[in-house]
C-alpha cells in the first residue's frame, strides 16, 4: 500500500514584495503516509526535506525511470516497515538559484517563510507535527546547510536534523573556487554586475558559468547590502582575487563551523543530529563536513557523521539513510 502525494499552493506574506519579483505564492509537495485519515485523530510526524541549489520543491519530486525521488523513496521505506511519517518539501529556489534559506533584503525572507508560515500552516492544516519531537529537518547540499542552520537557530521548532553534503567552512567549499569566478569574469568586462544583468535577462541560463552562477546566490544571501548596485557585496577583488576581510567576514558569520560555537545550547537540545558527505565531493564538503565534526566533538555535542565512497553528484541514496533513521527517532 502506498502513501500519496499532492502538491499544496501556499501564499507566503514575508515574500511578497521581494527584491527579485520572484513568486510569493509557492507549489509545495506534500507526501501523505498510506495510513494517512484512516485513524480518527491519529497525528503523524513530520520530516521537511530543502532542496539544493537550483533546486525546487516540484522538481524533488520529478518522475525519473532510473531513479528514485524522495517521495519514492520514502514510500519504499515505509513499506518495508520504516514508521510512518508526513514530508513536506520546502522551496527556497530564487532569480539567482537559491536563498540558502536565509533572510536576505536581496532575495526575501526565506527563513520566515519556513518557520512563521509554512510549519505552522500545514500542520495545523493537515493535523501534523506539533512539537520538536515529532519534526525533523533534512536536505542536500544547500539543502543541507538550510536544514542545519536552521536546526541550530530554531531548535524550539527542529528536534531532528539530517544534512547531506551540506556547505560548510566556506574557505575549502567557496573560498578556493574564488580564482575561476575571477578567470570567468573576463569574459564580462571583470564585473559580476554585468554578468548578473545577462544571467537574469538569459533564456538559456544553464549554459552559463556555474561558478559565476553559485557566486550570484551565495553572496545575495550572505551579503546583502542595499546600498550596492547589485543589492549585495562580493568578498573578493574581481581582478585580482584579493579577498575584502569586510564582506568575507560577514559570509563567515553563516559558516555553520562558527555558527556551532553559538548555538552550543541551541545544539544540545537536539534530540538528532546527522550529517554525512562523500570523500570525493567535488566541492570539498567533506572537508567541512570532518571540521563539523570535530568541532561538535570539542564543544561536547552529541551527533553522528558518516563518510563514505561518493561525491556530491551521486549522494541522492543516501536519502535512504537520512529518511530511515529521522522516521526511526520521530516522536509519535
Amino acid at each position: 500500500m502506498k502513501g500519496k502525494l499532492i502538491i499544496e499552493s501556499v501564499s507566503s506574506q514575508v515574500l511578497k514584495g521581494n527584491a527579485l519579483n520572484d513568486p510569493h505564492m509557492r507549489e509545495i509537495p506534500i507526501y501523505l503516509p498510506p495510513s494517512y485519515g484512516k485513524i480518527r485523530g491519529k497525528k503523524f510526524p513530520v520530516i521537511y526535506e530543502l532542496p539544493g541549489f537550483t533546486g525546487t520543491a516540484k522538481s524533488a519530486v520529478n518522475w525519473n525511470p532510473f531513479k528514485a525521488n524522495i517521495v519514492e523513496r520514502l514510500d519504499r521505506l515505509i513499506g518495508k516497515g520504516a514508521p510512518e511519517c508526513l514530508l513536506i518539501i520546502g522551496d527556497g529556489f530564487t532569480a539567482y538559484g537559491g536563498s540558502q534559506y536565509l533572510n536576505s533584503s536581496a532575495t526575501g525572507r526565506y527563513e520566515d517563510h519556513i518557520v512563521t508560515e509554512l510549519v505552522p500552516y500545514l500542520e495545523d492544516k493537515f493535523g501534523a507535527g506539533g512539537s520538536p519531537a515529532s519534526r525533523a529537518i533534512m536536505g542536500g547540499s544547500s539543502g543541507g546547510y538550510g536544514a542545519l542552520t536552521l536546526a541550530m537557530k530554531h531548535p524550539d521548532l527542529f528536534g531532528h536534523v539530517a544534512c547531506l553534503s551540506g556547505d560548510m567552512f566556506f574557505e575549502m567549499c567557496y573560498g578556493v573556487d574564488i580564482p575561476n569566478v575571477v578567470t570567468a569574469l573576463r569574459k564580462y568586462g571583470g564585473s559580476l554586475d554585468r554578468f548578473r544583468r545577462e544571467f537574469l535577462k538569459s533564456d538559456e541560463k544553464w549554459k552559463l558559468e556555474h561558478s559565476l552562477i553559485n557566486m550570484l546566490g551565495m553572496a545575495s544571501s550572505y551579503s546583502p547590502n542595499p546600498k550596492s548596485p547589485m543589492g549585495f557585496d562580493i568578498p573578493f577583488d574581481e581582478h585580482t582575487g584579493e579577498l575584502d576581510a569586510k564582506v568575507w567576514g560577514r559570509w563567515k558569520e553563516f559558516d555553520p563551523v562558527v555558527m556551532a560555537h553559538k548555538h552550543v545550547s541551541a545544539l544540545r537540545k537536539l534530540k538528532t543530529i546527522y550529517f554525512d558527505c562523500g570523500y570525493k565531493d567535488e566541492f570539498n564538503l567533506h572537508l567541512g563536513a570532518r571540521l563539523l565534526s570535530k568541532t561538535l566533538k570539542k564543544l561536547g555535542i552529541k551527533h553522528t557523521y558518516e563518510e563514505g565512497d561518493w561525491g556530491h553528484m551521486n549522494r541522492a541514496p543516501r536519502l535512504d539513510v537520512s529518511l530511515k533513521l529521522l522516521a526511526s527517532r520521530l516522536s509519535r
